[in-house]
């Protein structure tokens, strides 16, 4: 599951539909090391009753620390159904990336946001740009996006907070860049 067999690595374990916390249960007594990170959300029910409830923050997902010869006994848990890799063989994810989202996820106030990627046509829904339409370019700490005025063939490259952003169908356009 990892080039080094000697220390645990971060594997992405791929659920069934809802059964995230049902995986953490039965990988917490296997001691099989997990987390499933959660994010509280207010559930609005049918009589008007308002619940605060927790859900996973990446859906479909559980991350469990693991060596090789773990692989067999992670993919025997029920609700798991497969580890996140190329073919056959599990992909770890980033150590420091993983710990760093472990420690850090409980002192945030984090929710769930669409995955934005290089490409992607989107629409600015708050700010002083709000209306524009264009496409990301870029998402390390934050995200550009690429204005462009198709009129006069210039663009603009602009920082955009991500919560700001939708993401826009994409058509049959030949001018998808155009604002």
């Amino acid at each position: 599951m990892g080039a080094n067999t000697f220390y645990p690595s971060w594997y992405a374990a791929y659920t069934h539909s809802c059964h995230e916390k049902r995986v953490a249960q039965h990988f917490s007594t296997r001691n099989i090391e997990f987390f499933l990170p959660v994010h509280r959300t207010i559930s609005h029910w049918k009589n008007g009753l308002r619940v605060s409830i927790e859900r996973p923050l990446f859906a479909g997902y559980v991350f469990v620390k693991a060596q090789r010869e773990d692989k067999v006994r992670i993919l025997e848990v029920p609700g798991v159904h497969s580890i996140v890799g190329a073919g056959r063989e599990p992909t770890p994810l980033p150590y420091e990336e993983m710990e760093a989202l472990r420690h850090g996820v409980r002192l945030l106030n984090v929710e769930p946001h669409p995955f934005l990627k290089a490409g992607e046509k989107v629409h600015i829904r708050r700010g002083p740009l709000n209306g524009m339409t264009g496409i990301v370019v870029r998402q390390k700490n934050s995200v550009r996006v690429v204005l462009s005025i198709d009129l006069i063939m210039k663009s603009i490259s602009v920082e955009v907070d991500a919560d700001n952003l939708e993401v826009v169908a994409q058509d049959s356009s030949t001018y998808e860049y155009v604002l």
